[in-house]
């Protein structure tokens, strides 16, 4: 099967898409598919990866985001589309593609959307109120273009179901559980990204708007202002991090900026006592759940996706969550803290946790999809032949 993957919002630095995109491609062409991907880029070119293909297409770069691209015509994304003659197509922008969808039904290539990110949960962030209409007007747009919507989580497929989609599918995303593993924790590190502190907090993640990194530094201070010998890390880039590197001056923080190698990501998850994930409208976050494959316990927005995955109200939860205050942040993060004070096989069990997720079951789940696709393609050129 020729499979095509679309995005947009993809780069060097950039983190959820790309692991995705790359997991999915790499697991495809193992059982045997070809994987080509069209992402923007500065230029138009062509390169072979272990991924698949990877085709980039001129784009424009989206200002204060970081660094961001969309790519500057469609009409470029269909002349390829209609060169490749792909068997199925994916994409991984809800907004600037999703006419892409419609335009390939009409060719008769059946075409997916995941929904990476939840609208509803935009609005409010960005406009400070609730557009209840037009989020249902656009959602019921979205899915009418394609044949069918992917959420990867119940948070990710709430506003869907609001609405009654048909063509709603929940397919979570996976983990690499081969590099984040608990084994990779390294004290040498975790002695020197401490720098004499006794709490290790590592925060993974774009350092954007949406995502609220300011909170976990605002759970800092309160910590040390109840004594409490904490050292907070921040692992990514994005359009906040300047001003939040001028507000931690006086504070215990380090900013280790992007990491490129999965090896030492793996190591900086695995040496941590706690990973936060302060980010309120989460679909997934996966850099929370590669934190619980390296065995370090999650604290998160309970209004965010993160939850779903934490074992909360277990006899072994796997972290906690917090209501969007410093002070509920903090709390939370003391909570973890008596958590692995008191449970000494807690790095197990959230490793355990993170295998519930392997990569292969996501993609075994998105060929299901495709070949139910291709099985209704083809039974339509029978009846054509007929």
């Amino acid at each position: 099967m020729r499979i095509l993957h679309i995005a947009n919002f993809y780069g060097d630095k950039s983190g959820g898409i790309r692991t995705t995109i790359h997991n999915l491609g790499h697991s495809y062409i193992q059982r045997g598919h070809e994987f080509t991907f069209i992402v923007p880029g500065s230029g138009f070119y062509c390169e072979e990866t272990p991924t698949g293909r990877m085709i980039h297409l001129p784009s424009i770069l989206i200002p204060f985001s970081g660094g961001y691209r969309i790519i500057r015509r469609n009409k470029d994304v269909k002349n390829l589309i209609t060169t490749l003659k792909p068997d199925a197509i994916e994409i991984s922008d809800r907004f600037t593609l999703s006419q892409i969808g419609t335009w390939a039904r009409k060719r008769g290539i059946p075409a997916v959307v995941l929904s990476h990110e939840t609208l509803s949960g935009l609005v409010k962030t960005h406009l400070r109120f609730s557009l209840t209409r037009f989020v249902n007007w656009h959602n019921r747009r979205l899915a009418s273009r394609f044949k069918y919507v992917i959420a990867t989580t119940q948070f990710a497929a709430k506003e869907f179901k609001e609405i009654g989609t048909p063509n709603l599918v929940t397919i979570p995303l996976g983990v690499d559980l081969v590099n984040f593993h608990p084994r990779n924790r390294d004290e040498s590190l975790r002695t020197e990204l401490l720098k004499g502190a006794d709490i290790l907090l590592v925060h993974c993640g774009r350092l954007s708007p949406e995502k609220k990194p300011e909170r976990s530094m605002q759970a800092l201070e309160l910590l040390l202002q109840q004594g409490i010998n904490a050292h907070l890390v921040y692992v990514g880039i994005g359009p906040l991090q300047k001003k939040l590197m001028q507000a931690s001056k006086d504070l215990p923080v380090t900013f280790l900026g992007y990491v490129a190698g999965r090896q030492k990501l793996a190591a900086i998850l695995s040496s941590a006592d706690i990973s936060l994930a302060p980010g309120p409208i989460e679909t997934f976050c996966l850099a929370a759940m590669e934190s619980l494959a390296s065995g370090t316990p999650v604290v998160a927005s309970k209004t965010s996706a993160v939850g779903e995955f934490l074992l909360l109200g277990s006899e072994h939860p796997v972290g906690a969550v917090f209501d969007n205050t410093a002070l509920g942040y903090a709390e939370a993060i003391k909570d973890v803290m008596r958590l692995r004070s008191r449970n000494s096989d807690l790095a197990r069990q959230c490793n355990q946790q993170a295998e519930n997720f392997p990569w292969s079951a996501t993609v075994s789940q998105m060929l299901r999809l495709h070949d139910d696709s291709q099985k209704v393609k083809k039974a339509q050129h029978r009846l054509r032949a007929a």
